[in-house]
């Protein structure tokens, strides 16, 4: 059967030879399907990398979260009738975490597909490395509610199973919503809470700082735009 290969992507640009193994290009040079949530940015990611693999001969599916099950499945039966492998590709760090590439996944399984993950950075497990919170008992949430209302309650209640259960709790937020989603941390939680704010991370500037929210409240970071994660304990 074919082998569907979950290849990590950069978090920053310009650092693919500091955090991609000779694994990631060699798997790509090899693998001529790819399913990506966005065809300009997956084809400017693999000319990047060199790999002389001719981007015009490459077949590129769409996975977002509105791609229609029915579609992904037959495109990836065709694959399976083919014996093709085929590539899942995020937008940014690992596939198949805080992104769609699960549902590819799930029918790889379920077709008799060899499915491998590649090592790649993921903005989520080097976060809560650098956090200095508790990693043997974490939970991660990915996107809070858009509301405000909605998003401040659910704050609350995870700085109440954080303290509860001395559990670290991990969100995000689309970048440009950071500031908002940090003012409602400094608004909502407890003083003695503390919050890691993990900024551009594999980045020349990255950011991680761990501190109480008494003290962010002094020390205010600007996140506009930069890939942000968040944890709480």
């Amino acid at each position: 059967m074919p082998t569907l290969y979950l290849i990590p992507t950069l978090l920053a640009d310009d650092t693919a030879d500091r955090v991609l193994p000779a694994t990631i290009r060699d798997t790509i040079a090899q693998t001529d399907a790819f399913f990506v949530e966005n065809v300009r940015t997956a084809r400017r990611f693999i000319t990047g990398l060199k790999t002389g693999r001719i981007i015009d001969e490459t077949t590129f599916f769409d996975l977002t979260k509105d791609t229609p099950p029915a579609e992904t499945r037959k495109q990836i039966q065709e694959l399976t009738e083919r014996k093709r492998n085929a590539g899942v590709l995020s937008e940014a760090g690992c596939p198949g975490v805080a992104d769609p590439g699960s549902v590819i996944v799930g029918m790889a399984h379920s077709l008799g597909w060899r499915v491998e993950p590649l090592v790649g950075p993921s903005s989520i497990l080097l976060a809560l490395m650098a956090s200095g919170m508790s990693g043997q008992s974490f939970v991660f949430h990915g996107y809070l509610p858009i509301e405000k209302q909605d998003r401040v309650r659910t704050l609350r209640h995870l700085e109440k199973e954080a303290q509860q259960k001395q559990q670290t709790q991990i969100f995000m937020e689309t970048p440009y919503r950071n500031d908002a989603l940090f003012a409602d941390i400094l608004a909502s939680c407890q003083t003695e809470t503390r919050l890691c704010v993990a900024c551009n991370l594999t980045a020349p500037d990255a950011f991680v700082r761990t501190r109480s929210v008494r003290e962010w409240k002094t020390q205010v970071p600007d996140l506009r735009k930069k890939p942000t994660v968040f944890l709480l304990l």
